[in-house]
């Protein structure tokens, strides 16, 4: 069979993501089967409207990565623009029409019904592999656990419990597209968040329960992204350091293989061994972004963060000795917080030094979550409310304008502070450094 895979992520603020999740996708396919992947920050409409004339696929499987981009200040909310993209798809292809991604697995009924495809994949694509098998023979796709397709309904299924393959294609149309906006590729070590953040659906999303890529696995894939001209790697983890183990195997694993591009991802400022960071940067990490969320006692506690204060101060002093560039990012905002656990927070974060503070105040509220128990509970959301449209957890003592005014008063004209991602002047910055050469995420370039 023919099949089409289709990345609509167009969004580029900060820099543009790789849609790793395709690779994942195209790796699960029979090899009798063709595949190819359409990224829309390459191709036109026209482009792939030819494509479609061309290829005539009989499966286009559409990624639906995010559902918005969970900023309250600066809400952008994309199913719209891909419903828009499937009756475009309907007007020009008989292919049948299938939609999974982390976003649509998030609610899986709302997005299917707003996008109206004949089938959704709910948890990993990798489920995508056995619907092809199931259309090509003649069967039905529903009896696979976690397809749907209407009138069914959805149930999110167990974790992925089978091989895990990435089909990278250096020589793709996509690649080039990456290779020039700042170089970077991405790479994932392990699936899966044993943390119990409120607010966070990685566990449903993953498991609640780590399922480990062998390192030496790992760094082969990062050769190959390094050989096809990657010249920073992100690791996609939720964090990569919640197995501290397996992080230092995989870092190991790189310097043992030979990685040579700098690379960096998401870390929980745990409590981790004096020399975790040092070893870290002689594997070639370079960036630490560390997912603090709040430096206020009481909100790590209602958060359920798997550290404290004196953990963050500590994981930030190692990575910064270790001679690595350092961002904190918060989440201001949640149950509890109030203008007395800002103040506590602000006061802390002022301690942090040369590093990069993001800012994020609200925090949407997505089912499958403890957050969404405790909204539901609080009476904020109701069971029939749609979550689909972004909506933000809205805290008893203090509102997000409130916060947003204590963090700009504290921040003054500090180019570190930044609220949100950076809005249109830091995309505009971000693109100016990538035409000149620049790789990486770039942000180390306002740390104080």
């Amino acid at each position: 069979m023919k099949i089409l895979l289709i990345s609509p992520n167009t969004l580029t603020v900060p820099y543009p993501v790789y849609p790793i999740g395709l690779d994942y996708v195209a790796g699960c396919v029979a090899a009798e089967h063709q595949v190819r992947i359409a990224d829309l920050n390459v191709l036109s409409l026209a482009a792939l409207a030819e494509l479609l004339r061309d290829f005539s696929p009989e499966i286009i499987g559409l990624s639906c990565r995010n559902i918005d981009n969970t900023e309250a200040g600066e809400p952008l909310f994309f199913i719209s623009a891909y419903g828009e993209l499937v009756a475009w798809l309907r007007e020009r292809s008989q292919a049948v029409l299938v939609c999974g991604g982390s976003g649509f697995t998030i609610m899986a009924e709302r997005v299917f019904a707003a996008l109206g495809v004949d089938y959704g994949i709910i948890g990993e694509g990798e489920r995508f592999g056995l619907l092809v098998e199931a259309l090509h023979r003649g069967l039905d796709p529903t009896r696979i656990p976690g397809v749907i397709s209407p009138g069914s309904s959805p149930a999110t299924p167990e974790p992925w419990p089978g091989q895990q393959v990435r089909a990278f294609r250096p020589q793709a149309s996509h690649v080039e597209f990456y290779l020039k906006k700042g170089g970077m590729l991405n790479l994932q070590t392990k699936r899966g968040c044993s943390f119990n953040c409120i607010y966070c659906p990685y566990p449903h999303l993953e498991g609640k329960k780590h399922r480990l890529a062998p390192p030496a696995e790992v760094a082969r894939t990062a050769l190959d992204l390094q050989e096809a001209g990657a010249r920073y790697l992100f690791l996609t983890d939720s964090a990569f350091n919640s197995d501290v183990a397996h992080s230092l195997a995989v870092a190991k694993a790189f310097k043992d293989a030979g990685v040579s591009i700098p690379w960096g991802g998401f870390f929980a400022p745990l409590r981790l061994p004096t020399d975790y960071f040092t070893r870290m940067a002689e594997a070639g990490c370079n960036h630490v972004e560390f997912g603090t969320e709040s430096l206020s006692t009481a909100m790590l506690a209602a958060y359920r963060k798997p550290f404290g204060v004196d953990e963050v101060f500590a994981a930030h002093q190692q990575a910064l000795e270790a001679g690595l560039h350092v961002a904190h990012y918060f989440l201001l905002g949640g149950p509890g917080e109030s203008p007395a656990t800002v103040a506590e927070s602000l006061d802390r974060i002022e301690q942090l030094n040369k590093t990069v503070l993001f800012f994020f105040i609200g925090i949407r509220i997505y089912p499958h979550t403890a957050l969404y128990d405790l909204a539901l509970a609080e009476g904020k959301i109701r069971p029939e409310t749609n979550l689909l449209q972004p909506l933000f957890y809205q805290a008893e003592a203090i509102d997000r304008d409130t916060i947003a005014a204590q963090v700009t008063a504290r921040a003054g004209k500090r180019g570190n502070w930044l609220i949100g991602s950076g809005g249109a002047r830091s995309a505009a910055m971000v693109k100016k450094m990538y035409d000149r050469g620049h790789t990486g995420p770039l942000w180390e370039f306002l740390a104080g």
